[in-house]
């Protein structure tokens, strides 16, 4: 089937911020001219297992859904939520989901170090451009959280971690409105209810809104077909722009950079060829595929036509991450006593919300990536509240005695 450019722009927007730092050099000045600001510092090596990390996300992501369906994706935001679990992770479970995050080549102190510079420094890297990166963690306030980890993801995360009456209602409102106000709404919800054996909940939230550099002209947008990957097609607003702008071929697509603000920041849209699909593009790409993409961009005058969108979009990870390598995390078997000495916990979930607007000004995208944290220790209670039968029999013999059947408890003649 023939590709699209619009699910081409919804997965390459998917790993900008993380493509962001995906460079070789390791440091950025976020303020240029100050000389005091303190400066972003991600070793090649960090960045290179991290954009691999938000390939593989992503082409499994897309292999999911299947070719009719948009993704939108924060590579980022998830690395950084499962950083926090990993802290709070020993034995396989803790190497495994290292092994899955691309960084068991790094210790665990060398990750944390990048995290907490990422943290304080990515966001001011390009003033005109708007970054906020915030974590969260929400815990049962009867259970025992170990203070270690606690003032780890205090420290190194920057995390606001806070004890909850996981009974009350009102906390479900308490956590949906943290990831509303760090999203500036545009992801009000990201859990709907607390349930008994929920111990402990990981949030990290980021939002994103640049403007182009060079932005379209509005009266330039249009109507035109757009083709579908059934075959089909259906009419979209247009967007064009004729300008200079970075660019690359490939004979199977061809990448358009579309920079924001002073360009630290920016969108690059590949589009396939017309004899292969966006998912066969997306199952292709790899962190050398990238480099060779950032390295051999050029400068030169393109017409570009990029279709406006708005997309708002839900994903559980649970099978993603097993795939990738850490299926004990999710198990009976999984080994988080760094969150609780005793043990008993195992991840119960691992969901992404995003947002994503993309129009002739620029662009506001969110994510809020979830971690929830069940007890396996907990013996949840059975109750026999509705109506049951019951049998009273001899066992050696197998002899039946009495049957019954209760249709109301509080009846006691018949």
């Amino acid at each position: 089937m023939r590709t699209t450019l619009f699910s081409n722009t919804i997965i390459c927007f998917a790993s900008i911020l993380l493509a962001a730092i995906s460079c070789k050099s390791t440091s950025v000045n976020p303020n240029p001219g100050s000389g005091t600001a303190s400066e972003l510092r991600v070793s090649a090596p960090f960045a290179d297992q991290t954009t691999q990390f938000a390939f593989d996300v992503a082409k499994r992501v897309v292999a999911q859904e299947g070719q009719a369906k948009n993704v939108f994706i924060s590579p980022l935001s998830l690395h950084i939520a499962l950083g926090m679990i990993l802290n709070g992770a020993n034995g396989q479970t803790a190497q495994e989901i290292q092994k899955a995050l691309k960084l068991d080549a790094q210790t665990l102190a060398e990750a944390n170090t990048t995290y907490q510079n990422l943290l304080e420094n990515l966001p001011g890297v390009d003033p005109s451009v708007t970054l906020t990166l915030a974590n969260s963690v929400w815990y049962r306030n009867t259970y025992q959280v170990e203070t270690t980890f606690q003032d780890l993801l205090k420290q190194t995360f920057k995390a606001q971690v806070s004890a909850q009456d996981f009974n009350d209602p009102a906390t479900v409102a308490k956590i949906n409105s943290w990831a509303s106000e760090q999203t500036k709404g545009r992801i009000p919800k990201v859990i709907d209810q607390i349930q008994p054996d929920n111990i402990m909940f990981l949030l990290n939230a980021l939002y994103f809104k640049g403007d182009w550099q060079k932005p379209f002209d509005p009266n330039l947008t249009s109507d035109s077909p757009f083709k579908l990957a059934s075959g089909g097609s259906t009419l979209v607003r247009m967007m064009r722009l004729d300008v200079n702008l970075n660019h690359f071929f490939q004979t199977n697509y061809q990448a358009i950079e579309l920079p924001y603000g002073t360009g630290k920041f920016a969108m690059t849209v590949l589009l396939p060829s017309e004899s292969t699909t966006a998912d066969a593009l997306i199952a292709s790409l790899n962190s050398a595929e990238w480099a060779k993409i950032q390295k051999g961009m050029i400068m030169g005058k393109m017409d570009i036509g990029l279709p406006k969108f708005t997309l708002n979009y839900e994903v559980r990870l649970n099978s993603v991450l097993s795939d990738m390598g850490m299926p004990t995390a999710f198990t009976d078997q999984a080994d988080f006593t760094k969150i609780n000495n005793k043990g008993g916990l195992t991840l119960s979930f691992v969901k992404q919300n995003t947002f994503v607007a993309v129009d002739e000004k620029g662009t506001e995208a969110a994510a809020v990536t979830s971690v929830g944290v069940t007890t396996t220790a907990l013996q949840l209670p059975t109750l026999i509240d509705r109506p049951f039968a019951f049998i009273i029999h001899e066992k050696t013999t197998g002899t039946i005695l009495f049957i019954g059947k209760i249709a109301d408890p509080t009846k006691t003649n018949s």
